[in-house]
């Protein structure tokens, strides 16, 4: 049986880094975002240049509609790799912000991903394989509204289930990357100007980073030296002081 990888915002950036990284490795690819063109090109490129069957679906992963649409097919289809990708950023406060936006993102970037493990992770254990990969982020270590604590979960229940099951062939990993050249901060429409060009990684390496390390086992994947000695220095410092840095940041990146 042909083994298939669900990769979700599979049209962009770190998602579409997934799915040729993916697609390399014999694996059949089910795309899934909100753009029905793009999603149809990705597929095509995908079948002609590596030879592997596509699928895509099509759901705003902000909606209940969306989201349990890809819940119904991850329940009836076997999928081998779950690679949670979907995100978006917003540039204003949480006091600020819409609470609509605010719910959006959460539902993005919390309820989607936890569903479609929980939903996924029953057909993993009886056949005992399978990858999980949660794209999360070092802004999780920081004080950054909504986004930092969304990923702060994402990383947090990666590294539970890696735990829970280490005695299983079932790899669970968060791949937790600082600044990607994306189009993540354009759509978001966050101020970039200030960033040195050493903070920002590639997509294509930092996705290879978190395949090999996921597949050793390893529950948090940093890539980059920078983000490594970043996330090591967090560690290390007050928490008042990385509260008041991580609002700094927050507050350049809705500069315009």
């Amino acid at each position: 049986m042909q083994s298939w990888a669900l990769v979700t915002g599979a049209t962009s950036g770190i998602g579409e880094s997934f799915t040729r990284l993916l697609a390399a490795n014999n694996y059949n690819i089910v795309l899934v975002a909100r753009d029905v063109n793009r999603l149809n090109e990705r597929a095509q490129a995908l079948e002609s240049k590596f030879g592997v069957k596509t699928q895509i679906l099509q759901a705003d992963l902000a909606t209940e509609v969306g989201c349990a649409l890809i819940e119904e097919f991850v329940f009836n289809n076997q999928i081998d790799v779950l690679i949670n990708n979907a995100g978006f950023g917003i540039n204003k406060s949480f006091t600020t912000s819409g609470l609509a936006i605010e719910q959006e993102m959460l539902n993005v970037l919390v309820r989607t991903p936890m569903r479609l493990m929980h939903c996924v992770l029953p057909s993993m254990k009886a056949r005992d394989k399978g990858i999980i990969i949660n794209v999360s982020s070092v802004a999780g270590w920081i004080a950054g509204g909504t986004y930092s604590a969304s990923k702060s979960y994402l990383t947090v229940l990666s590294e539970s289930l890696n735990t829970e099951l280490a005695a299983t062939k079932i790899r669970v990993s968060a791949l937790c990357p600082g600044f990607t050249r994306t189009e993540f901060h354009q759509r978001g429409r966050m101020s970039m100007k200030g960033l040195p060009v050493f903070m920002w990684l590639d997509a294509d390496a930092l996705v290879a980073k978190s395949w090999s390390e996921a597949l050793a086992g390893k529950a948090v994947s940093v890539p980059g030296w920078q983000y490594k000695l970043l996330t090591f220095i967090i560690y290390l410092l007050p928490r008042p002081f990385i509260r008041k840095i991580g609002m700094n940041v927050r507050v350049k990146q809705r500069t315009p």
